[in-house]
């Protein structure tokens, strides 16, 4: 599975680290940045939340 992300729908709300930090860093500029594109499967069940949880829907993922 990929994470992709709509930047231009990004807020940078930072919902996404809060539960996946390994994953989803917003950085001092108020952009997200995607740490691991392709998380690992152990990671998988919280990014999917984290994609759910995201307020602008702005996160999503793809099969490879």
């Amino acid at each position: 599975m990929k994470v992709k992300v709509d930047y231009p729908a990004c807020e940078a709300n930072a919902v996404c680290m809060g539960l996946a930090p390994e994953v989803f860093e917003v950085d001092d500029d108020d952009q997200l940045n995607v740490l691991m594109p392709e998380p690992p499967a152990e990671l998988l069940d919280r990014v999917r939340h984290a994609v759910r949880s995201c307020p602008k829907a702005a996160l999503s993922l793809e099969d490879d």
